[in-house]
């Protein structure tokens, strides 16, 4: 995938650290070379990765102020989760008030950072703190793209605006290639009448980038930071970890389709048959029909769905929900709870 994504949103409570620690442990199962970096001085994404902030060498604050490598801070996490973590703590807040007596390249920091070890990881994902602070243009400026865990409540709506306007504001300034990687619904609870309004307006404004998998509420998921592990190893058939397996596939299966990688796999498909029946004997017509131009076109049109789908419907009847839907995904907005 080769990609830094920034996981964002102004209001807190929304989901971002859960969200940034089971994607990464899901990414990683899928065979990715996943760097998790923790930009939040809470440090909870430090703990919930089973690492203690408060006995930390070096974190992302001395990475920040130029005083170590960014090699020299990185730590494999253990417990089979496989990925690698940029660890932070309440260091990082003394980090952040001296980014803002520079005089200049003070929003670049990470990104200058980043820079060295970017083509040894497949996916960067950078847990934001819930500000608008120097530490979240930091993050923004590194990024490809923002992910958007979303609380379907009308706060979180507020939070999403003002978190739209900076990263306007960033594109024009610094980082034009920053886009919407998409717009993650968190908490969800299609028994809730406004979750299912705003869930509904989201996709109004947004269309095609809200992910279709929902990541909803589960008690696995609240008690898996306990153990400092993220909840695919805390309990992997839990609501709560298939959901995020599920959104892992389904960002693999929009890079792959982005890339043109299941687009030239239908092309070629379209063509071998098209080849065959230019080749078959005009006199020889199958009665079936199967060799005709018209069925050939339906050949080439087909759609393709990667092994890697595992997308979910958003609530039931909703405009997002696939014709057809992956195995893992009715877990994901099971609504039994």
């Amino acid at each position: 995938m080769k990609r830094v994504i920034a996981i964002a949103m102004q209001k807190g409570g929304v989901g971002k650290t859960t969200t940034a620690v089971n994607l990464a442990a899901s990414l990683a199962a899928t065979k990715r070379r996943v760097l998790l970096v923790d930009m939040d001085p809470q440090g909870n994404t430090t703990m919930g990765s089973g690492v203690n902030k408060s006995q930390l060498e070096r974190s992302t604050c001395e990475v920040l102020l130029g005083e170590c490598q960014l090699a020299d801070a990185l730590m494999p996490i253990e417990h089979g989760a496989g990925f690698t973590l940029l660890p932070a703590n309440q260091d990082l807040t003394a980090a952040e008030v001296r980014l803002l007596t520079l005089p200049i390249g003070r929003e670049t920091k990470l990104r200058q950072a980043l820079t060295p070890k970017r083509d040894d990881f497949d996916v960067i994902l950078i847990d934001c703190p819930p500000a608008l602070n120097m530490l979240t243009v930091n993050a923004l400026v590194a990024a490809d793209s923002v992910l958007i865990p979303m609380q379907c409540e009308y706060y979180a709506l507020e939070g999403l605006s003002a978190l739209l306007s900076t990263i306007e504001q960033i594109r024009a300034a610094v980082n034009p290639r920053l886009s919407i990687e998409g717009v993650l619904r968190t908490m969800f609870d299609p028994r809730n009448n406004l979750a299912n309004e705003v869930s509904a307006q989201l996709i109004a404004h947004f269309g095609d980038k809200v992910f279709r998998t929902v990541i909803p509420r589960n008690i696995r998921l609240a008690e898996a930071p306990s153990f400092g592990k993220p909840a695919l190893f805390h309990d992997k058939e839990s609501r709560g970890a298939l959901a995020y397996l599920a959104l892992a596939g389904e960002m693999i299966r929009r890079e792959e389709e982005s890339s043109g990688t299941v687009r030239t796999a239908t092309a070629m498909a379209g063509a071998t048959a098209a080849t065959t029946a230019v080749r078959a004997p005009a006199a020889a017509a199958p009665a079936t029909g199967s060799g005709t131009p018209a069925d050939n076109a339906v050949t080439a049109h087909t759609p393709v769905t990667p092994a890697g789908d595992t997308g979910t419907t958003a609530v039931g009847g909703s405009p997002m929900a696939p014709a057809v839907t992956a195995s893992p995904a009715p877990q994901a907005e099971d609504r039994s709870r």
